[in-house]
């Protein structure tokens, strides 16, 4: 996949999402437009959507198994046909040093895109890196999601 199109959000820009579709098309579009080799961070509360929206991202790539939240794993890496894909959820670790101990570094390099949910502490480390916030809203299957950077 190559890039085909700019970010579909602005810095400060927000967007609807109603309902899991929507949540994976960003995702698709995602994908479509970040560069090979880029980190896309997410930011959200548990069950903002942030892995749905990498699945769609992921399955963009044509990876056809499923796609879960690392959480436990910390990293999980999808071979998928267009490039391989690196989730990494930081939520879980006290020092950031101790992904880069996991070759955080050499996985980013060698991924097609890096989706870091939780990242905050790898803000510097990857200063040209989008981040996205998703927040829930009053009706349960919508969310908000805002490009912070």
């Amino acid at each position: 996949m190559s890039v085909t199109s700019p970010l579909p959000l602005g810095p400060g820009e927000s967007r609807v999402l109603s309902g899991l579709s929507e949540q994976h098309s960003l995702g698709v579009a995602l994908a479509g437009a970040l560069p090979p080799g880029g980190v896309l961070f997410l930011e959200g509360e548990l069950g903002a959507g942030k892995t749905s929206l990498t699945q769609g991202l992921v399955g963009a790539y044509g990876f056809t198994e499923p796609v879960t939240s690392p959480t436990y794993a910390l990293m999980n890496v999808y071979p998928a046909p267009g490039g391989q894909v690196l989730h990494v959820d930081a939520y879980r670790v006290r020092d950031v040093q101790e992904l880069f101990e996991m070759d955080l570094d050499e996985l980013v390099r060698g991924s097609r895109v890096s989706v870091i949910e939780w990242g905050e502490g790898l803000y510097a480390e990857y200063p040209d890196a989008p981040i996205l916030r998703l927040e829930h809203q009053p009706d349960p299957e919508t969310r908000l999601v805002t490009r912070v950077r």
